[in-house]
This record gives C-alpha cells, structure tokens and sequence, in this order.
C-alpha cells in the first residue's frame, strides 16, 4: 500500500510574497528612501518570505515582522491601529504583551486581499519613517495585483520623519 502525500493549500504563495518582496524594494530605490527591512506572512501569521538590504539594522526584522502581526492580530493595519489606539496606551501595553512583544502599532504594517477581499496576509516595513514605509508596502501589493488596506497611502507621507 502506497502512501500518497498531499500538497497543502496555502493563503499566501511564494510566488506573491518574492514580488511584493521585490516591488517594495524596488519603490525603495525610486524614490531614494533609506534601506529596509520586509517581512510577508500569510494569513496564519507564518513567515512566507523575508528580505534586509544592507545598512539596516539588527532590529528591522523584529520591527518589520512586528508591523505585519499587528495587523493581522488585530484585523486592521497598523496606521488604524495606532489612529485607534492613540489615547489607550494601557491597551497598547497589554496587546505587546498578549503577542509575546510581536506587536508593532505604527504604519507598515498593510493586510493583503484577494479578489474576494478577504485577508490572506500581511506585510510589514521597517527602515524609513513609518509612513514612508507603508507607501511601499502599498504600491508593491497592488503591484502584485492584489489588494491591500489601507487602499492608499498617506498623502503626506514624504513629509514624514524619523
């Protein structure tokens, strides 16, 4: 009796996370932004890919991860959460605490849609102001031809600061 070994079905392919991956880091480069650090997980909140360029540092991928588990711990991204979450402080507390230090509740962190708008994971950005690296954790989703939320980024966003 042979046993025959199933493929698992998976949110999130490897092929989408290498060019969301990739389509960030090149929007990094276009518009002159410091180097970054790009964690995508899939909807179980399980690493599919992750890249660093050179001169980041040591804690842009805790930083970066941290962003992508907010958003997928809470259901929202990361510029809602920390809109929501402004004048709780204590909850914020709790929260980190409740994801063992995972929780990262500033912009970066973008949730990914399908076509049916349902959330198959995440990405988080670390290495830029944070809403600098939310404009390129958007434009490489909707590169990929999937959609994102928030929908767009912050009109402001180079303006930002470290």
């Amino acid at each position: 009796m042979s046993e025959q070994l199933h493929a698992l079905s998976t949110s999130l392919t490897l092929k989408q996370a290498s060019h969301i991956l990739d389509a960030c880091l090149a929007v990094r480069q276009q518009e002159g932004l410091l180097p970054l650090a790009v964690a995508v997980l899939d909807a179980g909140g399980q690493l599919v890919a992750f890249k660093r360029e050179d001169g980041c540092g040591v804690m842009r991928y805790d930083i970066a991860f941290g962003k992508a588990w907010a958003a997928l711990g809470m259901g929202m991204s990361t510029r809602l959460i920390r809109d929501r979450l402004a004048n709780r402080p204590a909850f914020q507390s709790a929260l980190a605490c409740a994801s063992d230090g995972r929780f990262i509740p500033v912009p970066g962190g973008v949730l990914i849609l399908n076509a049916q708008a349902l959330v198959v994971g995440a990405v988080g950005v670390s290495g830029d102001a944070s809403d600098r690296d939310e404009f390129c954790a958007i434009h490489a989703i909707q590169s990929a031809g999937l959609g994102c939320e928030p929908a767009s980024h912050q009109s402001e966003w180079r303006n930002a600061s470290l």
